[in-house]
């Protein structure tokens, strides 16, 4: 049986420093759900420190939680990199925590960076800048994701910021990634038409918030037809995982 899922796949906590304080792991849970959502993930910069809580504080509150990180590759790029399961997900945390160029946190300037346990409240502060590019090229990033069973693509095309686009100059020819990310569904038909490689080689889009503020959570959501029976968490997130990788057929969009 095919089910519909609203879904926000861009998301960052008080980790992220240019998150805000009220980002924390619960807050987001609650206005997912106040929003209409089912299926949240959460993407901090270049650290997944706060993905256990949030995926703790998801399944207690019915939501399915997605662990995940928007790296900031060598090249610049921003990239959104989702994985199946937490432990993959910070497997991965640790993997680019080892090619991050450490420089300290000046939180007047960036902002905290706060870690959160379980019972959402402060635990820690990350105290080296987490939004500087780390030692790990777009491609590079795409195979250790993939490695870990997940899925990595370009974050935010339609964006001057750190958008692939706007950072190469183009889009890449013969791209290995399999989606990429608007931040807004009216910029799909413009990219479509500028970058035929996007049709050519049949790239899934996302639209997603990439919220820094719990007001900017999506209300509408990318919607997903899923077949969730027999119904779980995990073979949904499996599912979703497996469209953006090209995997399952486009429906529902």
């Amino acid at each position: 049986m095919m089910s519909r899922y609203r879904c926000d796949l861009h998301i960052h906590s008080c980790l992220s420093p240019c998150g805000d304080d009220d980002m924390t792991p619960g807050n987001i849970v609650g206005m997912s759900q106040l929003n209409g959502l089912q299926i949240v993930a959460l993407t901090d910069h270049n650290s997944t420190k706060n993905c256990p809580s949030f995926y703790k504080i998801a399944k207690q509150n019915g939501l399915i939680p997605i662990a995940g990180m928007e790296l900031t590759t060598s090249e610049d790029v921003h990239a959104v990199c989702l994985f199946r399961d937490l432990e993959s997900a910070m497997d991965f945390g640790d993997f680019v925590g080892k090619r991050r160029f450490l420089i300290k946190n000046e939180p007047e300037i960036f902002g905290k960076q706060l870690i959160i346990d379980e019972n959402d409240e402060v635990c820690g502060e990350e105290e080296n800048l987490l939004i500087n590019a780390a030692d790990i090229s777009l491609e590079d990033a795409f195979f250790e994701v993939l490695n870990r069973g997940g899925v990595c693509y370009p974050a935010h095309i339609d964006r001057s910021s750190n958008g692939i686009i706007s950072m190469l100059g183009d889009f890449p020819p013969d791209p290995c990634f399999t989606a990429f990310e608007l931040n807004d569904i009216s910029a799909l038909e413009g990219c479509l038409e500028k970058f035929p490689v996007l049709s050519q080689r049949k790239l899934v889009h996302v639209v997603s918030s990439d919220a820094h503020y719990l007001t900017d959570i999506s209300e509408e959501g990318f919607t997903i037809e899923i077949d969730d029976e027999p119904y779980s968490s995990d073979a949904v997130r499996n599912y979703l995982i497996d469209y953006l990788l090209g995997k399952k057929a486009k429906k529902g969009l």
